[in-house]
Formats: structure tokens, C-alpha cells, sequence
């Protein structure tokens, strides 16, 4: 048995109730299937959980590193060492309210959140059925697809800072843009979002999201690991299209490869390394700008 570094002890008896693994391999927890171990994770329970773990990060002189469902997520090869603090199963909850809105907890899925809406007669998530990650990682990152973002909907979010202390942003508050919340600069964790939806027949909901599903099972790998859009959209055109006109579909670093069924994605073939995921991203960005003269920005975040 690995002898236990003293982080690991102390994080151990500071917080004896909550669920602690010790060198858990991150790539368990990211569709990338990529990530060494985290010297420890975590698994709150619940958002009282939550501060309790960010109130002895800040004692040990700790800042943990926050994951959701690890959709978009690239984690480096070594590992994580200090605490990392995993909440997809651990901020749940979806309410219906007043008025078309439903508050949904962080760690709710955005395919569930947008399928219990469906059943309440709401639009308005019909394009997050097929987004995979979680309601807490959508709102973050301003989450989008199929013409939708979450900012359209995207009412207020509940958030925690480091110190555990909770407030409500407002839409304006949370200064959304492409792919982008205030809370990136903030060091802020979502603990539920609210969402302003629009009453229709569920039918008619349920049918544009069986609609979407079709068009996402059709064009994308979906059953390769992958982190979604490897590339944000850049002005001028989409990052899909400059890959495949620069003649990149399907090049190859290592165990990693830009999809052959769509160019925007990078998928993992089986051995993939956060180091070849990298260097592909960076060779990609490279003959693409020397083919168009347009630069393209990961949508990876790279941990």
C-alpha cells in the first residue's frame, strides 16, 4: 500500500464524513478518458460539504482544482497533486417555479435538466439535450450548441467562493460572452442555476430534441472519447471547416487524432496522452492559420 503523503492525512482527519480517494486516476472522471492521479479527490455531498472542503483547503494553504463532469476537461498526464474536488454527483435538485422558471442544481446533467423541462411543457433546452456536461460546467462556460447558449436562458446562478460563502448573480452579473462567464476570473463554483423558460406543447419539445440528437449521432464521434469542440468559433469562419480545408482530418500525434467523421473534434483512440492531445492542438492551430490566416483558440480547457 502507497504510504499516505501528510496532505493526504490531514485532509483525512480534518474532514473524517466526507468520501476521500487517494491517487484517483483522473482519467475516470473526464471524457477524455486522460489524467493521471489526483493526489486526492473529493466527493461533497452536498453545497455544506462543499464549504466545509474549501474552508480547509484555505487552512492547509490549498486551492482546490473543481471538476464537474469533466466534459471539457483536458488533465495533465502527472497527475494533480494538493485536492481536487469532484461535484458531479454532489449538487443535485431541480425545482419548478413561478412563472416558467426552474432552478436546477449544478451537478444535474444538462441532457436531464433539459428533459425533466420537456416534461413540465418548457422550452427553451432543447439544445443542451445533447451537450454532456453538467449544469454547473454549462453555465461556467456559457455552454452552447445548435444556435443555443446557455445565457439565453440563464436567469441567475447561485454561486460559493473559496472561503464557502454563498450569493446570487444576476444574468447581468455573470457577464456572459462566447463561451465565457465572469465566474472564469472569479474563482467562483456554481451551486444551482435558474433558468427562464417558455411554456410549449411537450411534443413539440420532445420532437426538436429527438431532432437534435439524430443530427448529433449522425455528424459527430460520439462513440470515441472526447472532450466536444476541440476549437471555440472563430470570427470568420468555423474551426471544422478550416481543419478539414486544411487537409487535417484524421492527422494523428500519438494516440490522438482529429476526428475523420468531424473535423472539429479531437478524439482519443485508446493510448492518447494529455502531452499528445497538446501537441495536436497546437500543430492543428498552427497549419491552420498558415492555411487561412485565421487563428483558433482550444475550447479544451487544459488543465
Amino acid at each position: 500500500m502507497t504510504e499516505l503523503t501528510v496532505f493526504q492525512k490531514k485532509i483525512r482527519d480534518f474532514l473524517p464524513e466526507i468520501p476521500l480517494r487517494f491517487y484517483e486516476p483522473l482519467a475516470k472522471h473526464t471524457s477524455f478518458r486522460i489524467g493521471g492521479p489526483a493526489e486526492v479527490m473529493a466527493f461533497p455531498q452536498n453545497a455544506n460539504q462543499l464549504a466545509q472542503l474549501l474552508k480547509v483547503s484555505a487552512l492547509l494553504d490549498c486551492k482546490p482544482a473543481i471538476l464537474g463532469a469533466g466534459t471539457n476537461i483536458l488533465a495533465p498526464d502527472q497527475g494533480l497533486t494538493g485536492l481536487t474536488i469532484c461535484l458531479k454527483d454532489a449538487l443535485g435538485g431541480m425545482t419548478v417555479l413561478e412563472n416558467g422558471k426552474i432552478r436546477f442544481g449544478a451537478g444535474i446533467s444538462m441532457a436531464r435538466a433539459a428533459s425533466f423541462a420537456a416534461k413540465q411543457g418548457l422550452s427553451g433546452m432543447e439544445f443542451a439535450h445533447g451537450i454532456p456536461g453538467s449544469i454547473g460546467g454549462g453555465i461556467y462556460m456559457n455552454a452552447g450548441a445548435y444556435g443555443g447558449e446557455i445565457c439565453q436562458i440563464c436567469q441567475e446562478a447561485e454561486v460559493m467562493d473559496m472561503a464557502g460563502n454563498l450569493r446570487t448573480l444576476t444574468h447581468e452579473e455573470l457577464g456572459f460572452s462566447y463561451r465565457h462567464s465572469i465566474l472564469e476570473e472569479q474563482d467562483l463554483i456554481v451551486v444551482s442555476g435558474t433558468f427562464a423558460l417558455t411554456p410549449k406543447p411537450q411534443e413539440e419539445i420532445q420532437g426538436k430534441m429527438q431532432e437534435l440528437m439524430e443530427r448529433r449521432r449522425a455528424s459527430q464521434p460520439l462513440d470515441m472519447p472526447s472532450a466536444g469542440s476541440a476549437f471555440k468559433r472563430p470570427v470568420g469562419g468555423y474551426a471544422a471547416a478550416l481543419i478539414e480545408q486544411a487537409g487535417l482530418k484524421g492527422f494523428q500525434v500519438g494516440g490522438a487524432a482529429v476526428s475523420t467523421k468531424h473535423a472539429g473534434f479531437v478524439v482519443n483512440l485508446g493510448d492518447a496522452t494529455a502531452a499528445d492531445v497538446q501537441a495536436l492542438l497546437k500543430q492543428v492551430a498552427e497549419k491552420v492559420y498558415a492555411n487561412s490566416g485565421i487563428t483558433l483558440t482550444p475550447e479544451v480547457r487544459i488543465w
